[in-house]
């Protein structure tokens, strides 16, 4: 028996994450968040010294990564690298500028792909990133490319910085959004892009529960 994939891709801000985590829970399956083991990548490369336009030496990090994607004793998720819990530095700004840079290699994007594919286990597997259903699940039992205005997806991030207390410039976050959008739809493999038969759902104005209902309701029809 196969084991069924649920793929929702995205531009950074759209809600991917957060809603990839509701489908997951809903129907018990397990949860990828691809786009954390490019800034773990980047994270990585830079405790150890590497230029992140040293592609070799980037994915050879890439492939060595010490992982391990756990809970908190108060029941939050946690990432740790090499031991150390990184779960906060994962989700500055910064470490995902770096992670835009370290996924634009092929050599990193080659190092990564088999250990993407490694999370799809029984019962099934909800998996969040930017080339989800085009490129690393391609037989994904359903593909949705979730996204957002330019704007509303600088705004969402703003408020979730903020409320962790972050110190951060909604103009800074406009521009490295866009930013990153033209860096992750101009790379050379795998670009950012729907998958041919891929859903498009539009987050803009709709509810976290709105739009993880959605996709409930398509899986339901599957």
């Amino acid at each position: 028996m196969t084991v069924p994939v649920i793929a929702i891709d995205g531009p950074s801000g759209s809600g991917k994450g957060t809603i990839a985590r509701r489908v997951a829970e809903a129907l018990g399956y397990h949860l990828l968040d691809s786009g954390a083991l490019y800034r773990l990548t980047a994270i990585a490369a830079n405790n150890n010294s590497i230029a992140l336009d040293d592609k070799q030496a980037v994915a050879r990090i890439a492939s060595k990564l010490n992982v391990r994607f756990d809970t908190h004793e108060d029941g939050s998720e946690g990432i740790w690298l090499d031991d150390v819990d990184v779960t906060f530095e994962v989700r500055r700004e910064s470490t995902g500028a770096g992670a835009s840079t370290v996924a634009a290699i092929p050599e990193v994007r080659e190092a990564l792909l088999e250990r993407q594919r490694a999370f799809r286990q029984a019962p099934g597997l909800v998996a969040d990133g930017r080339d989800m259903g085009s490129h690393v699940f391609t037989s994904a039992l359903l593909k949705i490319f979730l996204t957002a205005s330019a704007g509303e997806r600088a705004r969402r991030r703003y408020k979730q910085l903020k409320d962790k207390g972050m110190d951060v410039s909604l103009a800074a976050l406009s521009r490295d959004i866009e930013d990153r959008d033209r860096r992750d739809s101009e790379r050379s493999v795998a670009p950012l892009r729907p998958a041919p038969d891929a859903r498009i759902l539009d987050s803009s104005g709709k509810s976290i529960e709105t739009v993880a209902q959605v996709i409930l309701d398509w899986v339901a029809e599957l």
